[in-house]
This record gives C-alpha cells, structure tokens and sequence, in this order.
C-alpha cells in the first residue's frame, strides 16, 4: 500500500471549511438584503407620519408640565411643556393655565414642529423614530434654526439620505442667550439615541 502521507486526511477538512465560508458569507448576504428590506418598510415620508406617544411623553419628561408661567433661563415667558408664551395667549408670567390648556398649547407645538420636519425631509423617508427626533429637535431649538440657511449640514444630510450624517446634527447644547447648558446635553444625546436606536428612555437614569 504505498504511502498518502496526511494530504489525504487534510483534503476532506479543508472542503468542509471551504464550504462553511462559503455558507457564511451566503449568510451575511441575506442578512444584509434583509436589513436593507425591513429599512424600506419601516420609513415613510414625513407627510405621512405624526409623533407618537413616546416622544410626547419624553418631551414632557424633559420640559416638565408647569402650570405657571414662568420665565426660563433666557427670561422668556414660558409655560406648560416649554410651550413660548405669545402675544396671542394673552398669558403673564405668575398666571395659572389648566391642563387642557396645556395638552393644548403642546398639540399645537408639535404640529408646528412636524410640519417643519416635513419641509427640510421633503421626499426622504424617515422611520417613526427618525422623524420623532427630528421633530424633538425643532421642538427644542424652533422651526428657524433647522432651516437651511440655519442648519445646513442637517438639510444636506437629509437630502442625501446619509442618515447617519443627520445623526450628528442633532446635538445642540447651547440656550438662546448662546450660553452652554447642561439640560440641552443631556437631551442631545436623548435625542439622538431615539433617532439612531429608537430608544426613548432617559440617559440620565441608566
């Protein structure tokens, strides 16, 4: 019987990890083609989105529920959710308002902020929340300062669709007087974990 050395032991084995590569990277492959398909699904366009409770509930965590106006850290008058006293609310700061009034200063807030993420989203679709965050921001900053001319690498990113790009404009530690705030860091990195993760919880209590 003449002598095979151990190449003929070895062949077998070396097709049996050929084959399980070859396996994995088939794998990889769905795996990548199946991200991309549940990406399509779950983002839509802005105009057929709203915010949904989770945002509302980390807004109010975030801004409190005051029933009093108050004047914030810039000396403007403010009041429920961090909803800006106008001149149309007829409202003072040490006036009391009611909870519906509230809930309603808050609704009409938030339709003012999704129909400014819906302008510079225009056609590219967001997951819910991608645009929740989105919205948080100009909740938090006004519909101004997301415009193009304010915010121009969120707009461009946007329009790209480099989501990833848009994450990184979501931070905005400064109050409107330019000074740093510490609440506002706190809520940038809130902010972009719900856009990022879809994760809602505060930071701060992890």
């Amino acid at each position: 019987m003449p002598f095979l050395g151990r190449s003929h032991l070895l062949a077998p084995l070396v097709a049996i990890f050929a084959a399980a590569d070859e396996v994995q990277e088939l794998e990889e492959e769905v795996d990548e083609e199946i991200g991309e398909v549940i990406d399509e699904i779950e983002r839509f366009l802005a105009d057929d989105l709203e915010v949904s409770d989770a945002l509302i509930d980390a807004i109010q965590q975030e801004e409190g529920k005051v029933l009093v106006v108050y004047r914030d850290i810039t000396g403007l008058p403010t009041v429920g959710a961090g909803h800006l006293v106008r001149p149309e609310d007829n409202l003072r700061v040490g006036d009391r308002i009611t909870e519906a009034q509230m809930r309603e200063f808050l609704r009409n807030d938030l339709r003012e902020a999704e129909d400014a993420v819906r302008k510079i989203a225009k056609a590219t679709p967001l997951s819910q929340n991608e645009f929740d965050a989105l919205v948080d921001l100009v909740y938090n900053v006004g519909p101004g300062n997301v415009s193009p001319t304010k915010s121009p690498r969120l707009n461009e990113a946007l329009q790209k669709r480099d989501y990833k790009a848009a994450a990184e404009q979501l931070h905005y530690s400064k109050a409107r007087d330019g000074r740093r705030a510490g609440g506002l860091v706190n809520r940038s990195e809130r902010r972009r974990r719900i856009f990022e993760k879809g994760d809602y919880g505060d930071p701060r209590e992890g």
